[in-house]
């Protein structure tokens, strides 16, 4: 069997102490660009692996970092998950930590939260697809145990947390539709519970106002974020008597705008020539739709490695002063909304 190969022998090639290679390794202090480099290339060279059994022992750490979320529907990917988790997963390996997956339901169960702290198998959670009162937030914080938020609750609540701005992105959104001369704008949202979506409903209301437009109840449509909702909601407000139809439909996310486009084309509307369609997470393969939807892109790679760098801040003993962040998103304008009218 090949010798293992020990922080010694790192040293021994990158031409530095021992106890300076495992502090640069876990970003405990900081050292020329050549000699991290040397350290890299001689890591690299021998294949060193740190052995987790005694990592864990010296830290008392299990080096794991819980995550759940929400399963999505049969049939239904999520490419907001994908992003994230690779990001967290690389984020969270330079730092000497893995991610433990595991699903939750709807009504928040947290009895898998309570068996991961009470054995020790975890060392902090990252929480998603949170809501008002969620209990997690609650149950972490009583608990006190370490824990870093994709998305904020109720106002009053004190955790770190990092967030996108989906009301700023709502704004763009309207903005864009109303310089290019739109006026009856229908909108495709989520239920009324939904925080996110309460969120961004707010910023497309206020952006509403600011350009001096009013959202009728009949342009209004909230349902589950799925293209068959998008569909038939769409097909419900493009019959509307052409004084109340819209001239562009805004929908909350990328999958709603796709069903509203199936329902304009059934309807003989030409997308993108005489009705604007926009979405919301600018989800992989939408710039090959025909025509390429308008999206509000969120910055979830950054999302994924600020939620990281902030929980391996509070495991490390040094939190941040700076407990939330809120991050913009982007436009990304495209035929099926570039047009005037």
């Amino acid at each position: 069997m090949a010798k293992r190969v020990t922080l010694k022998d790192v040293a021994q090639l990158a031409g530095v102490s021992y106890q300076t290679v495992s502090k640069v390794l876990h970003g405990q202090i900081q050292v020329t660009e050549q000699t991290r480099e040397r350290i890299e290339r001689a890591v690299q060279s021998l294949g060193y692996r740190p052995s987790s059994i005694a990592r864990s022992l010296r830290w008392q750490r299990a080096c794991l970092i819980g995550y759940s979320w929400a399963p999505s529907p049969p049939g239904q990917f999520n490419t907001i998950l994908d992003q994230f988790l690779q990001s967290m997963t690389q984020e969270a390996e330079k730092a000497g930590y893995h991610i433990l997956c595991f699903p939750h339901r709807a009504n928040h169960n947290l009895d898998l939260y309570r068996e991961l702290i009470e054995t020790h198998r975890v060392d902090a959670f990252v929480i998603s697809s949170v809501e008002y009162d969620d209990p997690r937030v609650n149950f972490l914080k009583q608990a006190a145990f370490p824990f870093v938020a994709f998305g904020r609750t109720n106002a009053e609540q004190d955790f770190p947390w990092v967030d996108v701005d989906g009301g700023a992105g709502m704004a763009m959104v309207v903005r864009h539709l109303v310089e290019r001369g739109h006026r009856q704008i229908g909108v495709l949202a989520w239920p009324s519970d939904s925080r996110v979506g309460h969120n961004r409903l707010e910023g497309l209301l206020a952006a509403f106002r600011e350009c001096g437009l009013e959202l009728p109840e009949t342009l209004l449509k909230r349902g589950d974020g799925n293209s068959t909702f998008g569909q038939q909601a769409a097909a419900e407000i493009l019959q509307l008597p052409q004084t109340q139809r819209p001239t562009a439909i805004i929908a909350f996310n990328d999958f709603m705008a796709i069903g509203a486009m199936q329902a304009a084309r059934e309807l003989g509307f030409k997308v993108g020539e005489e009705l604007a369609i926009t979405g919301f997470d600018d989800t992989p393969l939408i710039q090959y739709l025909n025509p390429p939807l308008t999206s509000v892109r969120q910055p979830i790679w950054e999302v994924g490695q600020h939620v990281i760098r902030m929980l391996i801040d509070i495991l490390e003993g040094h939190p941040s002063a700076q407990r939330t962040l809120l991050l913009a998103p982007e436009l990304v304008v495209r035929a099926s909304s570039d047009f005037a009218v």
